[in-house]
C-alpha cells in the first residue's frame, strides 16, 4: 500500500468532504424549494397524488395565483371546508379569489391532467 504525501491526502479528504456536503445540501434543499401547493399536494392523502403531478400543479399556480393566494389555497388541501367558506362568501376579495382559483383549477386540469 502506497501512502500519498500529506498534502495530497489532505486535498483528497477536502474534496471528499466537499462532495459529501454538496450532496447533503442538494438533498436537504430540494424539498424546501417546493412551493406551498406542491408540499400540500404531496402530503395529501389523495390516491392520484404523484410528485410529478404536484410539481405540475405548483407550476400552474406560480403563473396564475399570487404568493398570498397560493398560501391560502395550499391550506385547502388540509381543510377543504375553507374552500367552501370562500366560495360561498359575499366578500369581494373572496369572490375574486374563488374566480382565480377556478381558472387555476381548470388550467391545471388541462395541463397536468
Amino acid at each position: 500500500m502506497t501512502l500519498l504525501p500529506t498534502s495530497l491526502r489532505s486535498a483528497g479528504l477536502c474534496a471528499l468532504l466537499a462532495a459529501q456536503v454538496f450532496t447533503a445540501q442538494m438533498v436537504l434543499v430540494q424539498p424546501a424549494q417546493a412551493g406551498a401547493i406542491e408540499r400540500a399536494c404531496r402530503s395529501s392523502d389523495r390516491s392520484a397524488v404523484s410528485p410529478s403531478l404536484c410539481r405540475c400543479i405548483q407550476k400552474v399556480a406560480n403563473v396564475q395565483l399570487t404568493s398570498s393566494e397560493r398560501k391560502t389555497v395550499s391550506r385547502w388541501f388540509g381543510d377543504p371546508h375553507q374552500a367552501q367558506v370562500v366560495r360561498q362568501s359575499s366578500n369581494h376579495r373572496d369572490e375574486q379569489l374563488w374566480q382565480r382559483y377556478k381558472l387555476f383549477g381548470d388550467t391545471a386540469a388541462k395541463i397536468c391532467g
